[in-house]
């Protein structure tokens, strides 16, 4: 107790000590802007309307969030812009973070058919800008209140955002140890024939190219992640993410994750590396005067400031691994997926038939997911347990609602994983309606992996066969 309390004020010196403000500024802009350009991008494809307003129901994560009516569910998106693009500029910064990270946190609960990792960093990320002075220079309101401006900030918010994007980026590494990653699957899957879309597309053809790249995400996340934070090894490791990066942006459908995720790694570099950039490049053409030394400014974090953040990234590291208590493959039975960064590394494909049975078992009742929702919704319906639980419960209701009280519901579904034979995903004869939902444990009427190897054990070669089906077209 003692060595822990004197090692306190070490670290809440270091987490105060003044630095330039100039890298949290890029974050802002950066931040504010991809965030209005995602914004159009739901405009420019009409998403908000295809998945949030054409659907008869959602499933969000909440039930009193609620999907808001014609034509304000469009102006709520559109807060995402206008208040993405005031973060940029710092304008009115507080309410402006606060509101951007709200409305953008409400459609991610809207409907967990449309989850993403990289929406869940979204939220993440804005939730810690919120507390962050990140509007004290260039900005407007440094503009509007003089007496606010300050070209120094304690460490503590650049800290904080390095390590959680540490916490994000070694999960992302961590979680790719599987038996199939690192035989190449589902890369071999996703890759094989498209050799003429990008310049190493030639690699495509060799079955080795798939495990060295398999193996590569793994080390450069794993190993390469933590090499952000030393600055010999920096500039190196960024530029390999930053390859990285557009390649995942020109093979996979993935929205903003690439460019978010390549801005926030710049957070690693020097806090005043904006400043030591463009002086490198004017000094190429002029000598450039010594670099005057940053003002003296003494800052205080609070014990509960100190206190927030020590819970905050002990549930960030804690949350991703809630798998260890289930006993079975992650991939196959969704649980504990969900903000874990399990992020592009499974090959999903489901169909299946819901059936509803009358209680005195009279009349039957077939529903196809595709016929009664969007393509996208069914497509995580057939795939994700819990919303196949949900939909059951919709089924009930739908059809009490109709005068058949006490139905049955029985879900059928097929999966595939990773380019395996499809296999019986649930139990066909399982009424879903009257058992209740396990979130702590396996649910039994999702029927095991049977190509699952032993603990400890390397499976036998997988049947990699052409498949039908529908897989998710993001990364989720």
């Amino acid at each position: 107790m003692t060595r822990f309390s004197a090692a306190r004020p070490s670290l809440r010196s270091y987490l105060e000590t003044p630095i330039s403000i100039q890298s949290l500024v890029v974050i802002r802009i950066a931040f504010g802007l991809i965030l209005a350009w995602d914004w159009w991008r739901y405009v420019k494809y009409d998403r908000i309307t295809r998945y949030y307003v054409e659907p008869d129901f959602n499933f969000p994560f909440f039930d009193f969030v609620r999907t808001l009516p014609e034509p304000w569910i469009h102006i709520l998106w559109g807060g995402v812009g206008v208040f993405g693009l005031l973060v940029a500029l710092g304008a009115f910064y507080r309410v402006s973070i606060i509101a951007l990270t709200g409305i953008f946190a409400y459609f991610f609960l809207l409907d967990r058919t449309q989850y993403l990792n990289h929406n869940y960093m979204v939220i993440l990320f804005g939730m810690l800008l919120c507390f962050m002075p990140a509007n004290r220079a260039f900005s407007v309101d440094a503009w509007l209140w003089p007496q606010l401006r300050s070209i120094v900030i304690p460490r503590w918010p650049v800290t904080a955002l390095k390590l959680q994007l540490e916490i994000i980026l070694i999960y992302a590494g961590i979680v790719k140890i599987t038996d199939d990653w690192l035989r190449g699957e589902p890369l071999r899957t996703w890759l094989t024939g498209r050799e003429g879309e990008v310049f190493f597309g030639a690699l495509f053809q060799y079955d080795v190219s798939f495990i060295l790249a398999s193996w590569g995400v793994i080390v450069l996340h794993v190993v390469g992640a933590p090499l952000l934070l030393w600055h010999r090894t920096r500039l190196a490791v960024f530029i390999v993410y930053a390859f990285f990066h557009w390649s995942n942006a020109q093979l996979f459908n993935i929205g903003i994750f690439p460019w978010i995720t390549l801005a926030l790694s710049t957070i690693f570099f020097a806090p005043d590396w904006p400043q030591r950039l463009l002086r490198a490049l004017l000094g190429r053409f002029e000598t450039l005067p010594a670099l005057p030394s940053l003002p003296t400014s003494k800052f205080r974090l609070a014990p509960v400031g100190l206190a927030a953040l020590a819970v905050w990234f002990a549930v960030q590291v804690v949350v991703p691994q809630r798998q260890i208590f289930f006993d079975n493959l992650v991939g196959w039975s969704g649980d504990g997926h969900r903000f874990s960064w399990r992020m592009r590394i499974y090959d999903r494909k489901s169909e299946g038939m819901f059936r509803v049975v009358a209680a005195d078992g009279s009349e039957t009742w077939e529903i196809d997911p595709y016929e009664v929702m969007s393509s996208r919704q069914a497509r995580n319906v057939l795939g994700r347990p819990d919303i196949i639980y949900d939909f059951a419960q919709v089924l009930e209701d739908a059809w009490a609602a109709r005068g058949y009280p006490d139905v049955a519901v029985y879900a059928d579904v097929q999966k595939s994983l990773n380019g395996r034979a499809k296999q019986q995903f649930t139990d066909p004869e399982q009424d879903l309606t009257a058992i209740r939902w396990e979130w702590a444990r396996p649910n039994p009427w999702i029927m095991p992996n049977q190509l699952r190897a032993p603990r400890g054990q390397m499976p036998e070669a997988y049947p990699f066969l052409p498949l039908q089906g529908h897989s998710l077209s993001e990364t989720d």
